[in-house]
């Protein structure tokens, strides 16, 4: 079966994004979408060129807006007219209007660490289905969290597992009672000044870099293209019962082909619950 990943941003980001989705061949054909359509066109060669070295059949094309019609998953990411930034506000905002307007069923990722506000704004502003809309980057923030616990700890990062909830970068929520290292309880593991230079630590862990976020990009599609039971940490839409109405949080869920299956509750203890009932929308 024919697989379409549309990515709308060659900055940064998008460039790193569609080199690993190409490598992953979660896809038979990705599409790089950019204003600067030379850039674009440009990545989208050198990646194809790179094939038979990497040893990868999916193809990377330069395309235009109107081909993320059909697409299995649609990207924002960064444009490549400036390469150190997301898309923000108005500018973020019109473009997701634009591919909400031409893609009705298909999960929209939102891969910018600054796109958790977008999440909110396309439920609430743009009627879109809050299952379909995922901020990716606290996976991001995950990953690299579970790199400096592995090397703390003496372990593979994948040997870690700890949760991200809540508000990141303002109000993230870590549960450290319930995270293991090697198999082993944390705060068993390891001594309480290597938790506290932990926890010192992981609050300058945000933002994560741009070939972070692309990796963390490629870990969701690759979820919701195979429907795993994995859980990921990401921006949702939470109604408020305010205004505004709707807030992104950082939530573990669980995905499919059309977005966000369940959300699951994290494993915390009391006082990491208290933490996340104030960090999230009321």
């Amino acid at each position: 079966m024919s697989t379409t990943i549309a990515i709308v941003g060659a900055g940064a980001i998008g460039g790193a994004l569609a080199h690993r989705l190409a490598r992953s061949e979660h896809a038979s054909r990705v599409l790089l979408i950019d204003p600067s359509v030379g850039v674009a066109a440009g990545k989208a060669l050198d990646i194809n060129q790179a094939g038979p070295v990497e040893r990868f059949d999916t193809h990377v094309s330069g395309a235009g807006l109107d081909e993320v019609i059909g697409a299995s998953v649609v990207v924002l990411a960064d444009p490549a007219e400036r390469p150190d930034g997301d898309w923000t506000g108005e500018e973020a905002a019109d473009w997701l209007e634009r591919i909400a307007g031409l893609v009705r069923r298909a999960p929209l990722v939102l891969a910018g660490a600054a796109h958790g506000p977008l999440v909110a704004h396309a439920v609430e502003r743009l009627g879109i289905d809050p299952r379909r809309v995922i901020g990716s980057a606290p996976i991001g923030f995950n990953s690299a969290l579970r790199a400096i616990v592995a090397l703390e700890a003496g372990v593979s990062p994948s040997q870690v597992a700890v949760s991200v909830v809540g508000n990141p970068p303002e109000h993230p929520v870590i549960g450290w009672s319930h995270a293991t290292a090697g198999g082993r309880a944390l705060e068993q593991a390891l001594s309480p000044p290597q938790l506290q230079r932990l926890r010192q630590r992981a609050a300058r862990l945000w933002p994560p870099g741009p070939y972070t976020l692309a990796s963390a990009t490629v870990s969701l599609i690759g979820g919701l293209l195979s429907e795993s039971e994995r859980t990921f940490s990401c921006f949702v839409a939470k109604p408020t019962g305010g205004v505004p109405a709707v807030e992104a949080a950082a939530v573990a869920v669980r995905v499919g082909l059309h977005g966000i299956e369940s959300e699951e509750a994290p494993s915390l203890s009391q006082r990491e619950h208290v933490e996340l009932d104030r960090s999230l929308p009321t």
